[in-house]
């Protein structure tokens, strides 16, 4: 007997009985258990408010993981890209419509007036909306689908935005005269799927649930959720996504809105089944390249605790929740990257010997080529983050360390060869040049990105700044004074800079976003 777990709504029971239904048509028993989320128990303010991830989730997942359920069934777009440990994705059913539409209250008319008032509480639909119709009002709407309807049919609204999918469901859509298809309008990743979660150790349930999985809408959803992911989305960012496979042809648009719906950066591409790749994360990276990163910022006031830190990037909740519950930080991008555009000669003949020292120079190089472009001898680098970035897109990285300097005298040691590429930026450091030139050794730079500082004031009351670049400390400078404040840098290199500057200067342990964080933890816990 399969126990499938599924919160108690109407649509999310016509989920899990579709679900026991193919189990049962392929010879499993089930029974259904209801559990109710914290989403089903506030219905008054808007999803993107109440900073929580994977809130229609993570009730099911308590029950997978006290193996009080044996499988979860959810709405996929609900899902947070990351999922629990121990818990993995063991089936996608078949799509259903994947579209929004607009349920009107009486008729289209007002579209002949200037405002109108438009219901939904999902910020990606109300961006969307404000960017095709800005004079519009849009007001919030919460609740399952039957109670989102008859708050429709209650109010002085125009109309309100459902997905087809849940009204088809449940046999709610009316008819065409009182709705509106918006086939303009992006979906959010995995509008339309469910998904079938369960217990990576549960071996008998994944292999009865892997029956139920429909190949190409998982490659589908897996692309639009890769694109989320890296972009680090949900409910708070208005984030739209689609895949669609015709035959061999895969075609996919990925959209990032500003929340005002002002602001829109979009990319789209076809390509085949064979060469889909990582077309997920390389359409998000494009668009943070193209000013996404901006728009992503969402998050600019820490909360009013005992100790306040400014960290110069933007940083993910997830992250931001992983230090001390008395450390509130707030958070602005204080450098911002510009590609530009290499010309193909440079990389037209095999090259021996590269230099990248950073994950900057490694992405715009990839923005600029594909990888079997990229075809280098030996490759050197700075940082762990670096080095895994190439091995997974380029090759195999000969040798790295932790500081350009450390690398320049590295090479000045044991390198044979007497010629190096160094792709880097505006604004790189003079140390590994200077050392190599000093010891006879060849540097060709090619200056595939631009740093373009974008400081802001910081107020008082932060008494810590988290760097993660000799730029943006350079960035931090043009509006701020050091004075008393403590620099966590996330390596040797941007706390070498941060000495000429600050009398107190804290290096993390493990160069990436989450050392500094935990630096930050273990400096003021101790």
């Amino acid at each position: 007997m399969i126990r499938i777990g599924t919160r108690s709504s109407d649509l999310a029971l016509y989920q899990a009985n579709t679900v026991a239904r193919l189990l049962k048509e392929l010879g499993h028993q089930s029974t259904i258990i209801k559990i109710e989320s914290l989403g089903d128990q506030d219905l008054k303010t808007p999803l993107y408010e109440l900073g929580v991830t994977g809130i229609f989730t993570k009730s099911l997942d308590i029950a997978l993981l006290n193996k009080d359920i044996d499988i979860a069934v959810h709405s996929l777009k609900d899902v947070p890209t990351k999922m629990p440990n121990g818990i993995q994705q063991a089936a996608v059913l078949k799509r259903g419509n994947f579209n929004d539409v607009l349920i009107l209250r009486e008729d289209e008319n007002f579209f002949e007036n200037e405002v109108a008032t438009i219901a939904t509480g999902s910020l990606r639909r109300k961006a969307q909306w404000l960017h095709r119709y800005p004079k519009h009002n849009i007001t919030n709407l919460r609740g399952n689908v039957n109670t989102r309807l008859q708050k429709l049919e209650d109010n002085d609204w125009d109309g309100a935005i459902f997905a087809v999918a849940g009204l088809g469901r449940l046999n709610l859509l009316p008819g065409k005269e009182k709705h509106i298809k918006l086939d303009w309008m992006t979906p959010a990743p995995a509008q339309g799927a469910i998904m079938v979660a369960c217990l990576e150790e549960n071996i008998a349930v994944l292999e009865a649930c892997k029956e139920l999985n429909d190949t190409d809408t998982e490659t589908c959803v897996g692309i639009e959720r890769e694109f989320l992911r890296v972009l680090e989305g949900g409910c708070t960012a208005p984030i739209g996504a689609l895949a669609k496979i015709d035959e061999e042809k895969v075609s996919f648009k990925g959209v990032l809105f500003s929340p005002d719906g002002k602001s829109k950066i979009e990319f789209s591409k076809v390509t085949t089944k064979d060469e889909i790749g990582d077309l997920g994360e390389f359409a998000a990276n494009y668009i943070l390249g193209k000013g996404g990163k901006k728009l992503m910022r969402n998050s600019l006031v820490a909360p009013e605790k005992e100790t306040q830190v400014y960290s110069t990037k933007f940083i993910s909740k997830d992250q931001a929740s992983s230090l001390s519950s008395d450390i509130g930080v707030a958070m602005s991008d204080f450098i911002s990257i510009k590609y530009n555009r290499v010309k193909p000669n440079v990389v037209k003949n095999p090259i021996k010997n590269v230099i990248f020292t950073s994950q900057n120079g490694v992405d715009s190089m990839l923005y600029c080529f594909t990888a079997s472009e990229l075809d280098f001898t030996n490759i050197y680098c700075v940082g762990r983050k670096t080095k895994r970035l190439i091995e997974k897109k380029i090759g195999k990285v000969a040798h790295f360390e932790p500081s350009a300097e450390k690398l320049a005298n590295y090479l000045a040691e044991n390198a044979k060869e007497e010629s190096f590429t160094f792709f880097c930026g505006n604004k790189r450091r003079d140390d590994l040049p200077e050392i190599l030139s000093k010891n006879n050794m060849e540097v060709n730079e090619v200056e595939c990105y631009k740093t373009q500082l974008t400081s802001k004031e910081i107020e008082e009351k932060y008494n810590g700044i988290l760097f993660y670049s000799p730029s943006g400390i350079e960035s931090y400078l043009i509006e701020n004074k050091a004075e008393e404040r403590i620099a966590f840098c996330i390596g040797e290199t941007t706390a070498s800079e941060a000495k000429k500057h600050f009398k107190t200067v804290v290096v993390s342990k493990i160069a990436t976003v989450n050392g500094v964080l935990e630096t930050v933890n273990d400096y003021y816990n101790n």
